[in-house]
């Protein structure tokens, strides 16, 4: 499994992560935002989608990042959400589509 190497706090709506094949993901606020997996944002039982990516602002920040054990993160959005679990593989699958 391919694991983070370093976690970097580019900026309030940004954060970077190095992986260890070498690679590197940039992330906005923004978009893990959007892409948020809780059980608030997407639905238990089917994977639907419940949040409305447009209802998201581009400027929402991180007030907080906190890492979740040995395999995720956690962010506490400038919008008071902050129940997203963003394990290592999600980030890692977000970085490449």
């Amino acid at each position: 499994m391919i694991e983070p190497t370093e976690i970097i706090e580019e900026s309030d709506s940004s954060v970077s992560i190095g992986w260890s094949d070498g690679s590197s993901s940039l992330y906005t606020a923004a978009k893990l935002r959007r892409e948020c997996p809780c059980a608030s944002c997407v639905n238990e039982w089917t994977g639907e989608k419940i949040l409305a990516r447009d209802s998201i602002p581009d400027d929402i920040k991180f007030n907080h990042i906190s890492i979740v054990g040995r395999y995720a993160l956690n962010f506490h959005f400038s919008d008071g959400h902050d129940t997203g679990i963003f394990s290592f593989k999600l980030l890692r699958d977000l970085s490449i589509s």
